[in-house]
Protein backbone atom coordinates (compact mmCIF):
# COMPACT_ATOMS: atom_id res chain seq x y z
CA UNK A 1 0.00 0.00 0.00
CA UNK A 2 1.49 3.33 -1.04
CA UNK A 3 -0.05 6.48 0.45
CA UNK A 4 0.41 9.57 -2.56
CA UNK A 5 1.52 12.35 -0.55
CA UNK A 6 2.36 15.99 -1.62
CA UNK A 7 2.16 17.67 -4.76
CA UNK A 8 2.81 16.03 -8.17
CA UNK A 9 5.17 17.04 -10.83
CA UNK A 10 3.17 18.85 -13.39
CA UNK A 11 2.52 16.52 -16.37
CA UNK A 12 2.07 13.91 -14.11
CA UNK A 13 -1.15 11.75 -13.77
CA UNK A 14 -3.01 12.72 -10.61
CA UNK A 15 -6.68 11.90 -10.69
CA UNK A 16 -9.12 9.79 -12.58
CA UNK A 17 -12.92 10.52 -12.98
CA UNK A 18 -15.63 9.64 -14.62
CA UNK A 19 -18.78 11.43 -15.62
CA UNK A 20 -22.48 9.19 -16.15
CA UNK A 21 -25.73 9.51 -16.42
CA UNK A 22 -27.38 7.63 -13.42
CA UNK A 23 -24.90 8.34 -10.51
CA UNK A 24 -26.20 6.18 -7.84
CA UNK A 25 -26.11 2.78 -10.08
CA UNK A 26 -22.22 3.48 -11.10
CA UNK A 27 -21.72 3.86 -7.42
CA UNK A 28 -22.97 0.34 -6.35
CA UNK A 29 -21.23 -1.19 -9.47
CA UNK A 30 -17.78 0.81 -8.28
CA UNK A 31 -18.67 -0.20 -4.52
CA UNK A 32 -19.07 -3.60 -5.14
CA UNK A 33 -16.01 -4.02 -7.61
CA UNK A 34 -13.73 -2.45 -6.17
CA UNK A 35 -14.58 -1.92 -2.64
CA UNK A 36 -15.35 2.38 -2.47
CA UNK A 37 -17.17 4.06 -0.11
CA UNK A 38 -18.37 7.95 -1.24
CA UNK A 39 -17.57 11.35 0.20
CA UNK A 40 -19.23 14.58 -1.45
CA UNK A 41 -17.17 16.04 -3.98
CA UNK A 42 -16.97 19.60 -4.82
CA UNK A 43 -20.37 21.48 -4.96
CA UNK A 44 -19.01 23.65 -8.07
CA UNK A 45 -19.02 20.27 -10.23
CA UNK A 46 -22.83 19.57 -9.29
CA UNK A 47 -23.75 16.08 -8.54
CA UNK A 48 -20.48 14.73 -7.38
CA UNK A 49 -18.61 12.38 -5.24
CA UNK A 50 -14.91 10.96 -4.48
CA UNK A 51 -14.47 7.24 -4.20
CA UNK A 52 -12.54 6.34 -1.06
CA UNK A 53 -10.69 3.14 0.10
CA UNK A 54 -9.65 3.70 3.78
CA UNK A 55 -10.85 7.66 4.07
CA UNK A 56 -8.28 8.40 1.20
CA UNK A 57 -9.81 9.65 -2.08
CA UNK A 58 -9.04 7.41 -5.12
CA UNK A 59 -11.24 8.50 -7.80
CA UNK A 60 -14.20 10.79 -8.83
CA UNK A 61 -17.94 10.08 -10.14
CA UNK A 62 -19.95 12.49 -11.49
CA UNK A 63 -23.48 13.17 -12.62
CA UNK A 64 -23.58 14.37 -16.33
CA UNK A 65 -27.00 16.78 -16.90
CA UNK A 66 -29.84 15.04 -18.28
CA UNK A 67 -29.57 16.81 -21.18
CA UNK A 68 -26.30 15.98 -21.99
CA UNK A 69 -26.14 12.55 -24.33
CA UNK A 70 -22.44 12.07 -23.98
CA UNK A 71 -20.66 8.55 -24.01
CA UNK A 72 -19.46 7.98 -20.22
CA UNK A 73 -15.72 7.25 -20.21
CA UNK A 74 -12.77 7.59 -17.49
CA UNK A 75 -11.04 10.55 -17.97
CA UNK A 76 -6.87 11.04 -16.77
CA UNK A 77 -6.26 14.51 -14.77
CA UNK A 78 -2.78 15.83 -15.25
CA UNK A 79 -1.01 17.97 -12.79
CA UNK A 80 -0.36 21.83 -13.35
CA UNK A 81 0.92 24.66 -11.09
CA UNK A 82 -0.94 27.20 -13.53
CA UNK A 83 -4.38 26.00 -15.07
CA UNK A 84 -4.44 28.86 -17.07
CA UNK A 85 -1.37 28.98 -18.60
CA UNK A 86 -1.18 25.30 -19.43
CA UNK A 87 -4.95 25.69 -21.29
CA UNK A 88 -2.72 28.39 -23.42
CA UNK A 89 -0.13 25.67 -24.00
CA UNK A 90 -2.87 23.28 -24.92
CA UNK A 91 -3.89 25.52 -27.51
CA UNK A 92 -1.01 27.00 -28.70
CA UNK A 93 0.14 23.02 -29.83
CA UNK A 94 -2.82 22.27 -31.63
CA UNK A 95 -5.54 20.75 -28.60
CA UNK A 96 -8.66 21.88 -27.70
CA UNK A 97 -9.99 23.75 -24.63
CA UNK A 98 -13.85 21.97 -24.21
CA UNK A 99 -14.66 22.99 -20.62
CA UNK A 100 -12.51 25.63 -18.26
CA UNK A 101 -10.40 26.55 -16.62
CA UNK A 102 -12.92 27.00 -14.22
CA UNK A 103 -12.72 26.99 -10.06
CA UNK A 104 -13.80 23.78 -8.26
CA UNK A 105 -14.32 25.77 -4.93
CA UNK A 106 -11.27 25.62 -2.72
CA UNK A 107 -10.59 21.88 -4.12
CA UNK A 108 -8.57 23.10 -7.09
CA UNK A 109 -8.85 24.66 -10.67
CA UNK A 110 -9.65 22.14 -13.43
CA UNK A 111 -10.10 22.46 -17.42
CA UNK A 112 -10.77 19.57 -19.76
CA UNK A 113 -9.37 19.25 -23.27
CA UNK A 114 -8.46 17.46 -25.89
CA UNK A 115 -5.20 16.79 -27.84
CA UNK A 116 -5.08 17.29 -31.82
CA UNK A 117 -5.91 13.50 -32.24
CA UNK A 118 -9.26 14.05 -29.79
CA UNK A 119 -8.34 12.70 -26.79
CA UNK A 120 -9.77 13.59 -23.61
CA UNK A 121 -8.06 14.73 -20.78
CA UNK A 122 -8.18 17.00 -17.92
CA UNK A 123 -5.82 19.55 -16.25
CA UNK A 124 -6.26 19.85 -12.26
CA UNK A 125 -4.24 22.69 -10.18
CA UNK A 126 -4.70 21.43 -7.02
CA UNK A 127 -5.85 23.53 -4.20
CA UNK A 128 -6.69 21.69 -1.18
CA UNK A 129 -7.01 18.63 -2.94
CA UNK A 130 -4.01 16.95 -4.45
CA UNK A 131 -6.03 14.23 -6.23
CA UNK A 132 -5.87 10.37 -5.89
CA UNK A 133 -4.33 9.90 -2.34
CA UNK A 134 -3.74 5.85 -2.35
CA UNK A 135 -1.84 3.68 -4.40
CA UNK A 136 -0.90 0.20 -4.54
CA UNK A 137 -4.10 -1.82 -3.26
CA UNK A 138 -6.91 -3.07 -4.74
CA UNK A 139 -9.69 -1.00 -6.47
CA UNK A 140 -6.65 2.07 -6.91
CA UNK A 141 -5.83 3.94 -10.41
CA UNK A 142 -2.18 2.67 -10.96
CA UNK A 143 -1.06 3.76 -14.59
CA UNK A 144 -2.73 5.78 -17.09
CA UNK A 145 -2.01 5.34 -20.85
CA UNK A 146 -3.11 7.11 -24.08
CA UNK A 147 -4.78 4.38 -26.52
CA UNK A 148 -4.26 6.25 -29.93
CA UNK A 149 -3.91 6.24 -33.73
CA UNK A 150 0.12 6.68 -33.52
CA UNK A 151 2.41 7.74 -31.52
CA UNK A 152 3.30 11.18 -32.91
CA UNK A 153 1.00 12.85 -30.82
CA UNK A 154 3.22 12.40 -28.13
CA UNK A 155 5.17 15.38 -29.34
CA UNK A 156 1.98 17.24 -27.99
CA UNK A 157 2.58 16.50 -24.72
CA UNK A 158 6.06 16.65 -24.40
CA UNK A 159 5.18 20.20 -25.90
CA UNK A 160 2.83 21.10 -23.27
CA UNK A 161 4.04 19.12 -20.31
CA UNK A 162 7.20 18.57 -20.90
CA UNK A 163 7.33 14.75 -21.04
CA UNK A 164 10.39 12.99 -22.49
CA UNK A 165 9.31 10.58 -24.50
CA UNK A 166 11.37 7.10 -24.84
CA UNK A 167 10.19 4.46 -27.40
CA UNK A 168 9.51 0.95 -26.90
CA UNK A 169 12.38 -0.84 -29.73
CA UNK A 170 9.90 -3.22 -31.31
CA UNK A 171 8.92 -3.85 -35.15
CA UNK A 172 5.67 -5.06 -33.87
CA UNK A 173 4.50 -2.10 -31.24
CA UNK A 174 3.94 1.73 -31.81
CA UNK A 175 4.74 2.32 -28.05
CA UNK A 176 6.07 5.75 -25.92
CA UNK A 177 7.02 5.68 -22.79
CA UNK A 178 6.66 9.17 -20.78
CA UNK A 179 8.91 9.90 -18.32
CA UNK A 180 9.38 12.89 -15.95
CA UNK A 181 12.43 13.85 -13.73
CA UNK A 182 13.57 10.31 -15.20
CA UNK A 183 10.70 8.49 -14.22
CA UNK A 184 7.70 6.96 -15.92
CA UNK A 185 3.97 8.86 -15.61
CA UNK A 186 2.10 7.58 -18.57
CA UNK A 187 2.17 5.81 -22.03
CA UNK A 188 0.93 6.35 -25.50
CA UNK A 189 -0.31 3.09 -27.70
CA UNK A 190 -0.34 3.77 -30.89
CA UNK A 191 -2.47 0.42 -32.31
CA UNK A 192 -3.62 1.83 -35.84
CA UNK A 193 -6.37 0.74 -37.61
CA UNK A 194 -7.07 -1.41 -34.03
CA UNK A 195 -8.31 1.49 -32.43
CA UNK A 196 -11.97 1.41 -32.07
CA UNK A 197 -14.19 3.25 -34.41
CA UNK A 198 -17.04 3.97 -31.82
CA UNK A 199 -14.44 5.55 -28.87
CA UNK A 200 -11.57 6.90 -31.14
CA UNK A 201 -8.53 8.50 -29.44
CA UNK A 202 -8.60 7.96 -25.46
CA UNK A 203 -6.72 8.16 -22.55
CA UNK A 204 -7.04 4.58 -20.52
CA UNK A 205 -7.32 4.21 -16.64
CA UNK A 206 -5.86 1.26 -15.10
CA UNK A 207 -6.70 -0.04 -12.05
CA UNK A 208 -5.01 -2.31 -9.61
CA UNK A 209 -6.65 -5.57 -8.74
CA UNK A 210 -6.27 -8.98 -6.43
CA UNK A 211 -7.24 -11.07 -8.85
CA UNK A 212 -8.23 -9.83 -12.96
CA UNK A 213 -9.89 -13.26 -13.47
CA UNK A 214 -12.47 -12.55 -10.85
CA UNK A 215 -12.79 -9.24 -11.00
CA UNK A 216 -13.30 -9.09 -14.42
CA UNK A 217 -16.04 -11.89 -14.03
CA UNK A 218 -17.40 -9.76 -11.00
CA UNK A 219 -17.82 -7.00 -13.42
CA UNK A 220 -19.84 -8.94 -15.53
CA UNK A 221 -22.37 -10.12 -12.91
CA UNK A 222 -22.52 -6.71 -11.90
CA UNK A 223 -23.94 -5.67 -15.26
CA UNK A 224 -20.72 -4.43 -17.03
CA UNK A 225 -19.12 -6.32 -19.87
CA UNK A 226 -16.14 -8.00 -21.28
CA UNK A 227 -14.24 -6.08 -23.52
CA UNK A 228 -11.02 -8.30 -23.29
CA UNK A 229 -10.25 -11.32 -21.41
CA UNK A 230 -7.99 -11.57 -18.90
CA UNK A 231 -3.90 -12.30 -20.23
CA UNK A 232 -0.50 -12.24 -19.31
CA UNK A 233 1.36 -8.76 -20.70
CA UNK A 234 4.14 -6.83 -19.98
CA UNK A 235 2.64 -5.11 -16.83
CA UNK A 236 1.46 -8.05 -15.18
CA UNK A 237 -2.19 -9.89 -15.81
CA UNK A 238 -4.43 -7.81 -17.68
CA UNK A 239 -8.28 -8.09 -18.32
CA UNK A 240 -10.33 -4.94 -20.24
CA UNK A 241 -14.39 -4.31 -19.28
CA UNK A 242 -16.70 -1.84 -19.77
CA UNK A 243 -19.41 -0.59 -16.68
CA UNK A 244 -22.54 -0.90 -17.05
CA UNK A 245 -22.56 2.61 -19.15
CA UNK A 246 -19.78 1.20 -21.35
CA UNK A 247 -17.18 3.63 -19.79
CA UNK A 248 -13.91 1.01 -20.41
CA UNK A 249 -10.86 0.57 -17.67
CA UNK A 250 -8.33 -1.82 -17.49
CA UNK A 251 -7.83 -4.09 -14.51
CA UNK A 252 -4.08 -4.95 -13.75
CA UNK A 253 -2.05 -7.37 -11.24
CA UNK A 254 1.05 -5.62 -11.79
CA UNK A 255 3.81 -7.93 -12.28
CA UNK A 256 6.51 -8.44 -8.98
Amino acid sequence: MTESAGRRVPGTPCWSSLMVHGLGAIEEFYAELFGWEYVPGPAELGPYVRATLGGRDVAGIGQLPPDRHLPTAWTTYLATEDADATAEAVRACGGTVAVGPLEAGAAGRVAICSDPCGAVFGIWQAGDHLGTGLTGVHGTPVWNELVTQDSSVGKFYQSVFGHQPEALVSADEDYLTLHLEGRPVAAVHGVGRALPHDRGAHWMTWFEVDDPDAAAGLAVQLGGHLVQAPREGASGRVAVVADPEGAVLTLVRSAG
